[in-house]
């Protein structure tokens, strides 16, 4: 396995952020498309895949679980080239500082990636909440499962941050988590094989995920598929969960009790704690390199 030296693994994470921001705006919103449905597929995997396990090994092996599944999404957007909005967190400014490409096309690609990711998401969501969450009788009516109870849980609670300090905890959370993704962005580009960038992203992912940090893009699937699997909860299903806790699931909350919060630590997350420190801390090497 090829391995490149940190200061080159930064010139390279610029040079790829250099490349994207001069990507056309509609391919930016195909490419978030994309990952944002990837991104979709991992958390319905770790939807299904932790499903019961809590109640059975314990909370620690639920995340565990989760986690360990979660990562695919990113795996295959690295490796296919999709465009990701937390990714470009940190790639982006790296190639401001680097290649001094304007902060007007930094934003502009933010925007467009952010857009493709949320519509590739919510598409994603709805074939979970219309497919494998649901069951269909005969007469074409719906029952929520197992599968889509455990969707409700996680939907439920993603909007349970509330008050500033619930805001607080969802801000720092998505601080925690965008550190690893983009340290996991980076350990894919310090290797050049398929085996080593999967492993590469796999830890990290893996650790963020188990541990209970927010991703605005993961949870673009997330809570639209509680949103879209509320309607078909029974009487007794809305009475189980508790009918206080399944009215928070909506598309307001979405955004102002997470989606808004977690975005702006990711690019904290993303821009300070891996592309700033990064930059300084190799400036002088990467100049050299120039």
């Amino acid at each position: 396995m090829v391995f490149h030296p940190p200061v080159q693994i930064i010139a390279k994470g610029a040079g790829a952020g250099k490349y994207k921001v001069g990507l056309e705006w509609w391919n930016m919103v195909l490419r978030g498309f994309m990952s944002g449905a990837y991104i979709a597929m991992g958390g319905a995997l770790a939807t299904v895949c932790s499903t019961a396990v809590a109640d059975n090994l314990g909370a620690g092996m639920g995340q565990l679980i989760l986690g360990a599944v979660f990562p695919v999404g990113l795996i295959i957007t690295v490796l296919t080239g999709a465009e990701l909005f937390t990714g470009d967190a940190m790639l982006a400014p790296l190639a401001a500082f680097i290649h001094k490409i304007s902060w007007m096309s930094v934003m502009n690609l933010w925007i467009w990636v952010y857009i493709g990711n949320f519509i590739g998401s919510v598409f994603y969501a709805y074939i979970m909440a219309n497919g494998p969450f649901v069951s269909w009788n005969a007469a074409g009516l719906a029952t929520v499962n197992a599968f889509g109870l455990r969707a409700m849980g996680i939907g439920i609670a993603k909007v349970s941050y509330v008050g500033m300090v619930g805001m607080w905890s969802a801000f720092l959370k998505g601080v925690g988590c965008n550190w690893l993704v983009n340290l996991a962005i980076l350990l894919g580009i310090c290797a050049d094989d398929a085996v080593g960038k999967f492993f590469g992203i796999w830890f990290p992912i893996m650790a963020f995920v188990s541990t209970g940090f927010e991703h605005c893009v993961a949870n673009m699937y997330f809570i639209p598929a509680a949103i879209m699997t509320r309607g078909y909860l029974s009487d007794a299903q809305i009475a189980n969960l508790t009918p206080a806790k399944v009215e928070t699931v909506n598309w307001v909350t979405a955004w102002t009790a997470n989606l808004i919060p977690v975005t702006i630590g990711n690019i904290v997350g993303g821009l300070l704690f891996v592309g700033v420190i990064y930059w300084i801390a190799f400036k002088k090497e990467i100049e050299a390199l120039e």
